[in-house]
């Protein structure tokens, strides 16, 4: 499903407004946390998942820490 929307000002950022039928179909509701994820496609927005999110959090400082051992890897 493509819709469009516009891109609004909300205080020095800016935000969109998804419509209702986005928002069932996420499972989510004004004021639910979601992520916004970059894919080679563009961009994937998801319904927060608390148990995921600190998986991700862990797996960003393993990155972190260990990001020239990946360049390395990735040669």
């Amino acid at each position: 499903m493509a819709t469009t929307t516009k891109i609004i000002a909300i205080g020095n950022s800016a935000g969109i407004i998804l419509p209702k039928e986005t928002l069932a179909r996420l499972n989510v509701q004004k004021g639910d946390t979601v992520y916004v994820n970059e894919t080679p496609a563009g961009i994937q927005v998801s319904p927060y998942d608390e148990e995921f999110g600190a998986k991700m959090e862990v797996a960003d400082r393993i990155v972190r820490r260990y990001r020239d051992a990946f360049k390395k890897l990735a040669e």
